[in-house]
């Protein structure tokens, strides 16, 4: 297993991360899976026999279940120096302050997370989700408190836009309060759209990028072809996360994913994993298993190297079409690009 720096702190994670939103099975998350404690455990321990280090769940994951069984089946301890993440900003009661990341909440949340997951410290608390009613500088003064008090030691965001994360970093350093490691993203060969903002701002300003659902939700796991969805999957069971707006598009990714999986030996899903983990300032990819031999599968991605040539295929496949300002950045400004500039940008100056 290898392990990445998380940002610009000093926190070392391993490439692969073990997700929890299967756990529990309640409410809506019963579609994505119902893991039980006992397999919970089974996968835990066999994640950290293969050298995972981070477990990352949320408060909202089946209202709470899931964090729940991950402090049940941890029992207390951190074998394998395990770390733990979590989030908050979701409803977790019918109150009008039950959801949103103000101090009342943010507070109230991260109590009830340690309460939860049976520790008395959260390695990484992520903001969940941007909450537009909220001051910034009332948050990150809410997570400083936190910090302070030896309840969390890093502080991270998901799903963020860039113009989110960049408000938030100017605050912290204004004001001198925690600073974002990371940022938790949904980014795949399927949805590259992290490309445009969210990766060059990781590369810029040193946030190291975990990704929540690195297969599309199965999509890119090769089970899925034209035409055909398997019995069990999420997608069956009305799950929508993440939208396709181009199922052709998709196909022809799977297409190419299968053909390289099959040419090494490997699963499609493997190949998927690998890909996401080749991308710039990419720390982890979160992996969740249905049931063990899934769980075990997406483990070899940490040891899959594609060439150069195979990296290329899929590249050219699944690149994204330039928005505007970049198209015209590439036909009149490449001659001073940056690092972060060129993570988008290089294909189409080079081709």
């Amino acid at each position: 297993m290898e392990y990445r720096q998380l940002g610009r702190s000093g926190l070392m994670v391993s490439t692969i991360t073990l997700g929890t939103m299967t756990m529990g099975g309640k409410g809506k998350f019963a579609s994505v899976g119902r893991v039980s404690l006992d397999e919970a455990r089974r996968q835990i321990e066999l994640c950290i026999d293969a050298g995972v280090n981070l477990i990352d769940t949320a408060d909202v994951y089946s209202d709470g279940a899931s964090e729940e069984i991950v402090g049940e089946a941890l029992g207390g301890k951190r074998k394998g120096g395990v770390l733990i993440a979590t989030k908050a900003r979701f409803p977790m009661g019918a109150g009008p302050n039950d959801r949103g990341v103000s101090r009342h909440h943010l507070i109230q949340a991260c109590e009830a997370s340690l309460k939860r997951l049976r520790t008395d410290v959260i390695d990484l608390y992520q903001i969940h989700e941007w909450d537009g009613i909220t001051p910034v500088e009332e948050t990150l003064g809410a997570l400083d408190l936190l910090v302070r008090q030896g309840k969390v030691r890093y502080v991270g965001c998901s799903n963020y836009s860039g113009w989110h994360i960049m408000k938030a970093l100017g605050f912290s350093e204004r004001d001198r309060l925690p600073r974002f490691v990371s940022q938790q993203i949904h980014y795949t060969l399927e949805a590259r759209e992290a490309e445009y903002e969210l990766v060059p701002i990781s590369l810029d300003q040193g946030l190291g990028i975990l990704v929540w659902s690195p297969l599309a939700g199965g999509l890119l796991s090769g089970k899925h072809r034209r035409g055909v969805t398997p019995e069990g999957t999420r997608q069956l069971a009305g799950w929508t996360e993440p939208p396709i707006r181009d199922e052709e598009r998709l196909w022809s990714i799977v297409d190419v994913l299968v053909d390289i999986a099959g040419a090494r030996n490997v699963s499609a899903a493997q190949v998927a994993l690998a890909w996401t983990l080749g991308r710039p300032a990419v720390a982890s990819v979160i992996i969740g298993g249905r049931n063990e031999a899934q769980l075990r599968d997406n483990l070899g991605a940490a040891d899959l190297k594609l060439t150069a040539e195979e990296r290329a295929r899929l590249d050219k496949i699944s690149v994204p079409a330039l928005l505007y300002p970049y198209w015209h950045q590439v036909q009149t400004a490449s001659d001073r690009l940056g690092p972060a500039d060129r993570s988008l940008l290089a294909p189409f100056i080079e081709s």
